[in-house]
């Protein structure tokens, strides 16, 4: 189910992608193209490039790309039908959908919002009634913590009654839309029951701050597993891709360029209660990928202060290949064991702020951790220190950094530091071929190859070039996938959906760049000029091979007299090349 392709592209079309982007972040017409700083990434100086005529954005910085609709989705966090609807209001522009139903299934994520709201509402009446003494323990439970009215009052905490059912009679919803929402189930014999009972609630908000799932903590005394969360299976909620917090933590994330990653909801207060307001927390499962993508998009920088136990620490040192990948800095904040961040900020808020503010990179963090459990009262110890920190450094990309490290270590190791950089630059050497990494981008426009040239021009002015650009002229494969794609495609989004993500990658970089300085001649020329040089050096190689040089003379002689002619003159008119062209193509079949 959907939205009608032609009611898709009238939004694309008559979208104003300036207009939009400029609600998010300053632009200035530079050229034919629109300049400015991204708004998916924190940078000063401008790497974010919007070409008005095609509709598309792209960030040389962190290869943000797309379109307007793309861009909705990605600055809101919207599914691609929403941010169509949004755009389709905006601009009113009236769509239909594939399924007649579709209209109505659109507003289902709506419906259990309000659903859940509603439950929100119910659970925090529950826990605040003075005269309800069945919450009379969880009151004096979030006493004790340090959580009075008011933080019940600003996080909408809540209590769900020791019954099996309260809830499901006040909302009185049908069995479908209870198990959709994670409120509620049905037992065996078709009658309604809640998800959570006797439990203190905290109402699980997504980043735009809607309801969609709540976190159950039991009481000390009473049995079963500590914290209970809404099922994976509800409709409006993932785990895996939701933080608890980021609601409120998003506005701070923005000004400092900061998030605080804890492991609970109430480290989370903790943190508001101390002025951190920057906190945030995963429900109830480990750091993912998807959480740190998330994060990415709201700051660069990402303080782990997880407890001060070894399953926290265990997970502060998994985070380097998303350090590479998504361009965040992770640090950590050294807990004192014993305590999590939530205890001490509600304890001592003015130490858990320096704590935070004092944060270790993540790489002084393992390669600490490593020297801790040395042996130093030996030479051998002290060598098999070095070289277990030596492994950790050698992650690093960056060799001035590492190199830093490595007199670190001398100096803790009383090991000289040329052995330890010459032992480094083995366990680098290892790491390198375990990890490819993304060469960082130089400036706005990269100096193209021709083949990239030709697609440049073929997206922007693809009628003057769609007559003799020809598979037969590329050589990178890569190149020629993004070829075939564009010339199958009605559209760039079509040809982008068809890529995997390095080419797509490429065309998004070509799409906002300005093509005016690509000229056909030339193009055609220098492509020509490289076809006909490979095809000469295939044949030579066949000759030498099969030993009948007679049988490719006459055509290694043309080649080579037609790679002559190109260097030195060129072409005058496209119908100049096309022999040659059509020479190489009929050679290809063969």
């Amino acid at each position: 189910m959907g939205i009608v392709d032609d009611d898709i592209r009238r939004v694309r079309e008559e979208s104003d992608i300036i207009k939009l982007i400029t609600q998010h972040t300053q632009l200035k017409k530079v050229g034919r193209s629109w300049k400015g700083l991204c708004p998916f990434h924190n940078e000063k100086t401008p790497s974010f490039t919007v070409n008005q005529e095609n509709g598309r954005y792209y960030c040389f910085g962190c290869q943000a790309n797309g379109d307007s609709i793309e861009f909705l989705r990605e600055i809101d966090s919207l599914d691609f039908v929403a941010a169509v609807e949004m755009l389709a209001a905006q601009n009113g522009i009236p769509i239909r959908y594939t399924d007649k139903q579709e209209g109505k299934s659109r507003n289902r994520r709506k419906e259990l919002v309000e659903l859940v709201a509603e439950a929100v509402q119910f659970y925090h009446e529950k826990l605040i009634d003075m005269s309800n003494p069945d919450a009379r323990p969880a009151r004096e439970y979030l006493k004790q913590r340090g959580f009075g009215g008011d933080i019940a009052e600003k996080f909408s905490i809540g209590w769900a009654p020791d019954s099996w059912d309260s809830l499901c009679k006040h909302l009185s919803v049908s069995n479908k839309d209870l198990v959709a929402s994670g409120l509620g189930g049905i037992n065996k014999n078709g009658g309604q029951y809640d998800f959570f009972r006797n439990r203190i609630l905290f109402p699980i908000f997504s980043e735009q701050g809607d309801p969609i799932a709540f976190g159950g903590r039991k009481l000390p005394e009473e049995e079963g597993p500590k914290y209970k969360n809404t099922s994976d299976g509800a409709e409006i909620y993932s785990k895996s891709q939701t933080l608890y917090g980021l609601n409120w933590a998003k506005e701070e994330a923005a000004r400092t360029d900061e998030l605080v990653v804890c492991e609970g909801y109430t480290d989370v207060i903790g943190c508001h209660e101390a002025g951190v307001l920057r906190g945030v927390a995963t429900c109830g499962t480990a750091l993912t990928k998807e959480h740190v993508r998330k994060m990415s998009r709201f700051a660069k920088k990402v303080i782990l202060a997880f407890d001060a136990d070894s399953a926290g620490q265990s997970a502060a040192e998994k985070v380097y290949e998303w350090e590479s990948e998504f361009d965040v800095l992770f640090k950590v904040a050294d807990l004192p064991d014993g305590q999590d961040p939530g205890d001490l900020a509600f304890s001592d808020s003015d130490e858990f702020v320096r704590i935070v503010e004092s944060a270790k990179p993540h790489m002084q963090f393992r390669v600490d951790r490593v020297l801790e459990k040395g042996d130093f009262e030996s030479k051998e110890g002290r060598a098999r220190a070095a070289i277990e920190a030596m492994k950790v450094v050698a992650q690093h990309p960056d060799e001035l950094i590492r190199d830093q490290y490595i007199v670190q270590i001398a100096d803790r190791c009383l090991i000289g530091a040329d052995e330890i950089r010459r032992r480094a630059s083995n366990e680098n050497s290892k790491a390198e071929k375990r990890v490819m990494t993304r060469e960082p981008v130089v400036g706005t426009y990269e100096r193209l190859t021709t083949e990239y040239q030709a697609l440049r021009m073929l997206i922007h002015k693809s009628g003057e070039v769609m007559d003799w650009l020809h598979p037969v002229l590329f050589s990178d494969p890569l190149a020629e996938s993004i070829y075939v794609a564009l010339i199958n495609s009605t559209d760039l989004h079509e040809a982008n959906r068809s890529l995997e993500a390095e080419a797509s990658d490429l065309v998004g970089r070509l799409s906002v760049q300005e093509s005016e300085d690509d000229k056909p001649l030339g193009v055609f020329s220098r492509l020509l000029s490289l076809a006909a040089e490979r095809k000469a050096v295939e044949f030579e190689s066949l000759a030498r091979q099969s030993g009948e040089l007679s049988e490719y003379q006459e055509a290694i002689s043309y080649l080579r007299r037609s790679v002559m002619e190109l260097n030195e003159e060129g072409i005058h008119e496209i119908e100049e090349g096309m022999g040659l062209r059509s020479w190489l193509i009929e050679k290809s079949k063969s």
